[in-house]
């Protein structure tokens, strides 16, 4: 019996696939039987992915394209559609990083940079792709969004607003390409193990003051979050769509502050 798991025969293009999250994510849909099309700014680093892709006896297309540029986006996807034949998987990962700074205090170009590298880019990607997959008549768009588009977090307003309206642009379009065939679901990742946090985790009083706030007490793994999006593009998940898969070792759902058992063993409950 095949497995729901299986990408066998899948067609997948993966944005921001150069390195951490995207390059998880495009690894694990080769593995998973794809043929993957990898998209960055950059060639140099999905050379070597590309490789790896080939060695599970799997296609590869190395994209090169600015995903703030609308023109590129199209361009980019048509070609991964010549590349591959056909996509029925689509991952838009690529995001840039945020904005840090009271919100009375960010620039407004600042907002907007934002808005264009983590929202605007995504709307694109599915505005070019869309089309073709409601012709086919199949498909899964799957948007990495973010925990901070429904956790708040202080001086992080830029990347809560533009990955809410990731959110938002996922569920409109899960529900209005849904009898079309087409699913369109988000992965919401916390704090996340990339370079993009390596700083962070490198302080050893800072890391732990943020796995504090994590009832699982651990960073993610890029390969954790490319697991979930495995199951999204997979028959395992045919009949979720508009859906949000939070990734997070439970920070969306922690309160914060002393935990019921440090408040019991105070005498300050019961």
């Amino acid at each position: 019996m095949p497995s729901r798991f299986d990408l066998e025969g899948r067609k997948a293009l993966v944005t921001g696939a150069s390195r951490g999250t995207g390059r998880a994510i495009a690894y694990a849909f080769a593995r998973a039987g794809a043929d993957v099309a990898v998209l960055a700014r950059s060639t140099d680093a999905l050379q070597e992915l590309a490789a790896e892709v080939e060695k599970f006896g799997r296609r590869a297309v190395v994209l090169t394209c600015d995903v703030t540029e609308e023109e590129q986006i199209h361009a980019a996807v048509s070609e991964a559609i010549r590349g591959l034949g056909a996509l029925d998987v689509v991952a838009n990962v690529a995001g840039g990083t945020p904005t840090a700074g009271p919100f009375v205090e960010i620039p407004v170009d600042a907002w907007q940079r934002d808005m264009r590298v983590n929202f605007a880019s995504v709307l694109h990607f599915c505005r070019a792709v869309g089309p073709h997959l409601l012709q086919r008549g199949t498909g899964s768009v799957i948007n990495v969004s973010s925990v901070a588009a429904v956790a708040g977090v202080p001086s992080r307003s830029t990347i809560a607003v533009s990955k809410s309206a990731v959110v938002a642009l996922t569920r409109t379009l899960g529900a209005e390409w849904a009898s079309a065939g087409v699913r369109v679901n988000a992965i919401l990742p916390g704090w996340t193990a990339t370079a993009e946090t390596a700083a962070v985790r490198e302080n050893q009083q800072v890391s732990a003051g943020l796995m504090h706030a994590v009832p699982m007490h651990r960073w993610g793994t890029p390969e954790e979050i490319a697991d979930s999006a495995v199951y999204l593009a997979a028959d395992a998940s045919r009949l979720v769509t508009g859906s949000c898969l939070t990734i997070d070792g439970g920070v969306s759902a922690y309160v914060g502050g002393p935990t019921l058992l440090d408040l019991l063993a105070l005498g300050r409950l019961g």
